[in-house]
């Protein structure tokens, strides 16, 4: 095959529709314009999205507000309750929370994956626990079983910081 032999499949370049040849034509006298009305004029067209006067669909949606911070942090929350089966003395960090499928691992792919420990629940033996963020009955908690609490940096702030 050469080059000068390639070309366009059958059937993938049609002719132009040459309108207003006579009857013969099939495009004749009002040439696929339809009888009168606003279609048939030189110049007659309507804008985008107009529906016939009937409430076009962008005026039917409803109305929007406010915005999304892109400073906002989002965490992924784990209650006292899911550390519940950990053994004595483990450490309790984002990748063993992980590793155990306690939290949500599309989130732990972004860069900004920070996890909350809330205080929903009893916990009776001492973790070491390495979180973002503890809340103050979480806190209690843990400490009161023998167990220590340490506060840790995403990542991405601890590069800006440095």
């Amino acid at each position: 095959m050469k080059q000068n032999e390639l070309g366009a499949p059958e059937g993938a370049n049609r002719d132009r529709k040459r309108v207003g040849r006579g009857y013969g034509s099939g495009h004749g006298k009002t040439s696929g314009r339809g009888q009168k009305g606003q279609g048939s004029r030189s110049g007659g067209n309507t804008r985008p999205g107009f529906e016939g006067g009937q409430l076009p669909l962008l005026r039917r949606m409803p109305y929007k507000r406010g915005f999304t911070s892109p400073f906002k942090k989002h965490y992924e929350i784990v209650n006292l309750a899911a550390l519940e089966g950990i053994p004595a003395g483990a450490e309790v960090t984002p990748d063993s929370l992980l590793a155990m499928g306690l939290i949500d691992r599309r989130q732990a792919t972004t860069e900004e994956f920070r996890v909350k420990l809330l205080g929903d629940g009893d916990i009776a033996s001492a973790l070491n626990v390495r979180l973002h963020r503890v809340s103050k009955g979480a806190r209690a908690k843990i400490e009161a079983a023998g167990g220590t609490v340490e506060e840790i940096e995403p990542a991405a702030a601890a590069e800006e910081a440095s």
